[in-house]
Protein backbone atom coordinates (compact mmCIF):
# COMPACT_ATOMS: atom_id res chain seq x y z
CA UNK A 1 0.00 0.00 0.00
CA UNK A 2 1.15 3.71 -1.01
CA UNK A 3 2.07 5.81 1.93
CA UNK A 4 -0.41 8.41 0.82
CA UNK A 5 -3.41 6.28 0.88
CA UNK A 6 -2.30 4.64 4.27
CA UNK A 7 -2.59 8.35 5.17
CA UNK A 8 -5.43 8.82 4.16
CA UNK A 9 -7.58 5.62 5.59
CA UNK A 10 -6.16 6.83 8.94
CA UNK A 11 -7.57 10.69 8.37
CA UNK A 12 -10.70 8.53 8.48
CA UNK A 13 -10.13 6.92 11.47
CA UNK A 14 -9.72 3.10 9.85
CA UNK A 15 -8.27 0.58 12.37
CA UNK A 16 -6.76 -1.18 9.89
CA UNK A 17 -4.97 1.47 8.63
CA UNK A 18 -4.35 2.70 11.85
CA UNK A 19 -2.72 -0.56 13.29
CA UNK A 20 -0.52 -0.91 10.12
CA UNK A 21 0.56 2.52 10.56
CA UNK A 22 1.51 1.42 14.70
CA UNK A 23 3.33 -1.93 13.27
CA UNK A 24 5.38 0.40 10.53
CA UNK A 25 6.53 3.02 12.47
CA UNK A 26 6.68 1.49 16.08
CA UNK A 27 9.97 0.61 16.23
CA UNK A 28 11.79 3.73 15.16
CA UNK A 29 10.04 5.94 17.31
CA UNK A 30 10.32 4.25 20.08
CA UNK A 31 14.33 4.65 19.22
CA UNK A 32 13.08 8.58 19.47
CA UNK A 33 11.67 8.20 22.31
CA UNK A 34 14.06 6.65 24.27
CA UNK A 35 16.43 8.98 22.99
CA UNK A 36 14.67 11.51 25.14
CA UNK A 37 13.87 8.88 28.22
CA UNK A 38 15.83 6.52 29.47
CA UNK A 39 13.40 4.03 31.41
CA UNK A 40 12.11 1.37 29.26
CA UNK A 41 8.38 1.97 30.61
CA UNK A 42 8.09 5.45 30.31
CA UNK A 43 9.44 5.35 26.53
CA UNK A 44 6.53 3.11 25.82
CA UNK A 45 4.52 5.57 27.48
CA UNK A 46 5.21 8.19 25.49
CA UNK A 47 5.14 5.78 22.23
CA UNK A 48 1.53 5.56 22.95
CA UNK A 49 0.95 8.92 23.79
CA UNK A 50 2.87 9.89 20.32
CA UNK A 51 0.47 7.36 18.39
CA UNK A 52 -2.98 8.94 19.91
CA UNK A 53 -1.46 12.29 19.12
CA UNK A 54 -0.67 11.44 15.58
CA UNK A 55 -4.04 9.99 14.89
CA UNK A 56 -5.46 12.58 16.55
CA UNK A 57 -3.39 15.22 14.00
CA UNK A 58 -2.64 13.14 10.85
CA UNK A 59 -5.39 14.92 9.22
CA UNK A 60 -3.09 18.00 9.58
CA UNK A 61 -0.59 16.70 7.97
CA UNK A 62 -0.56 18.44 4.36
CA UNK A 63 1.38 16.20 2.54
CA UNK A 64 4.60 18.23 1.51
CA UNK A 65 7.38 17.15 3.17
CA UNK A 66 8.13 14.01 4.32
CA UNK A 67 5.45 12.00 6.65
CA UNK A 68 8.23 10.15 8.97
CA UNK A 69 9.56 14.06 9.21
CA UNK A 70 6.57 15.18 10.55
CA UNK A 71 5.68 11.99 12.38
CA UNK A 72 8.85 12.32 14.30
CA UNK A 73 8.18 16.05 15.27
CA UNK A 74 5.42 14.47 16.69
CA UNK A 75 6.96 12.19 18.47
CA UNK A 76 9.69 14.22 19.66
CA UNK A 77 6.96 17.15 20.94
CA UNK A 78 5.41 13.99 22.80
CA UNK A 79 8.74 13.80 24.71
CA UNK A 80 9.49 17.19 25.55
CA UNK A 81 6.06 17.83 27.05
CA UNK A 82 6.65 14.94 29.32
CA UNK A 83 10.09 15.90 30.18
CA UNK A 84 8.74 19.94 30.66
CA UNK A 85 5.81 18.49 32.84
CA UNK A 86 7.76 16.48 34.86
CA UNK A 87 10.45 19.62 35.46
CA UNK A 88 13.61 17.52 34.49
CA UNK A 89 14.99 19.75 32.12
CA UNK A 90 16.36 21.78 34.91
CA UNK A 91 19.67 19.84 34.59
CA UNK A 92 22.51 22.36 33.00
CA UNK A 93 24.36 25.60 33.49
CA UNK A 94 22.25 28.76 32.87
CA UNK A 95 24.40 31.18 31.04
CA UNK A 96 22.83 34.84 30.02
CA UNK A 97 25.52 35.78 27.41
CA UNK A 98 24.75 35.84 23.92
CA UNK A 99 28.40 35.87 22.95
CA UNK A 100 29.38 32.19 24.09
CA UNK A 101 31.01 30.80 21.85
CA UNK A 102 31.44 26.90 20.96
CA UNK A 103 34.66 25.36 19.90
CA UNK A 104 33.54 23.44 16.86
CA UNK A 105 37.01 21.48 15.98
CA UNK A 106 36.87 19.44 19.41
CA UNK A 107 38.61 16.26 18.62
CA UNK A 108 36.18 13.49 18.40
CA UNK A 109 36.88 10.32 20.27
CA UNK A 110 33.54 8.80 18.63
CA UNK A 111 35.07 7.10 15.87
CA UNK A 112 35.91 3.88 16.86
CA UNK A 113 32.80 3.33 19.28
CA UNK A 114 29.88 1.28 18.56
CA UNK A 115 26.11 2.85 18.20
CA UNK A 116 25.49 0.87 21.11
CA UNK A 117 28.05 2.13 22.96
CA UNK A 118 27.72 5.75 21.84
CA UNK A 119 23.64 5.41 22.98
CA UNK A 120 24.67 4.12 26.50
CA UNK A 121 26.73 7.15 26.87
CA UNK A 122 23.85 9.58 25.49
CA UNK A 123 21.76 7.72 28.12
CA UNK A 124 24.01 8.55 31.29
CA UNK A 125 23.66 12.00 30.53
CA UNK A 126 21.57 14.39 32.86
CA UNK A 127 18.19 15.22 31.43
CA UNK A 128 18.59 18.31 30.50
CA UNK A 129 21.99 17.49 28.49
CA UNK A 130 20.90 15.00 26.63
CA UNK A 131 17.66 16.58 25.56
CA UNK A 132 19.64 19.46 24.22
CA UNK A 133 21.73 16.91 22.77
CA UNK A 134 19.35 14.90 20.90
CA UNK A 135 17.29 18.20 19.43
CA UNK A 136 20.56 19.80 18.03
CA UNK A 137 22.96 16.57 17.10
CA UNK A 138 20.23 14.28 16.28
CA UNK A 139 17.25 16.00 15.36
CA UNK A 140 18.61 19.18 13.71
CA UNK A 141 17.09 21.41 15.50
CA UNK A 142 18.89 25.07 16.03
CA UNK A 143 19.78 26.42 19.46
CA UNK A 144 17.44 29.00 18.82
CA UNK A 145 14.48 26.90 18.44
CA UNK A 146 15.82 24.84 21.14
CA UNK A 147 15.79 27.88 23.51
CA UNK A 148 11.87 28.56 22.21
CA UNK A 149 11.05 24.17 22.75
CA UNK A 150 12.68 23.97 26.31
CA UNK A 151 11.92 27.78 27.48
CA UNK A 152 15.90 28.43 27.41
CA UNK A 153 18.23 31.15 25.98
CA UNK A 154 20.28 30.07 23.19
CA UNK A 155 23.53 30.57 24.76
CA UNK A 156 22.02 28.26 27.44
CA UNK A 157 21.48 25.72 24.45
CA UNK A 158 24.26 26.28 23.24
CA UNK A 159 26.00 25.94 26.90
CA UNK A 160 24.79 22.62 27.33
CA UNK A 161 25.31 21.30 24.04
CA UNK A 162 28.94 21.67 24.72
CA UNK A 163 28.60 20.21 28.39
CA UNK A 164 26.75 17.46 26.85
CA UNK A 165 29.96 16.58 24.13
CA UNK A 166 32.47 17.60 26.92
CA UNK A 167 30.88 14.61 28.75
CA UNK A 168 29.99 11.88 26.00
CA UNK A 169 34.00 12.83 24.82
CA UNK A 170 34.87 12.22 28.71
CA UNK A 171 32.62 8.86 28.93
CA UNK A 172 33.98 7.63 25.67
CA UNK A 173 37.50 7.84 26.58
CA UNK A 174 37.05 5.89 29.35
CA UNK A 175 34.97 3.16 27.24
CA UNK A 176 38.23 3.68 25.15
CA UNK A 177 40.85 3.26 27.69
CA UNK A 178 39.34 0.02 29.25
Amino acid sequence: MEERQLIESCVRGEPWAQKMMYELHASSMMSVCRRYVCNRDIAKDLLQDGFVKLFAKIHTYSGTGSFNGWMRKVFVTTALNYLRHNDVLRNGIEIDNDDFDIPENDASPFENLSADDLFDCIANLPDGYRTVFNMYAIEGYSHTEIAKQLNISASSSQSRYYYARRLLQKMVMELVEN
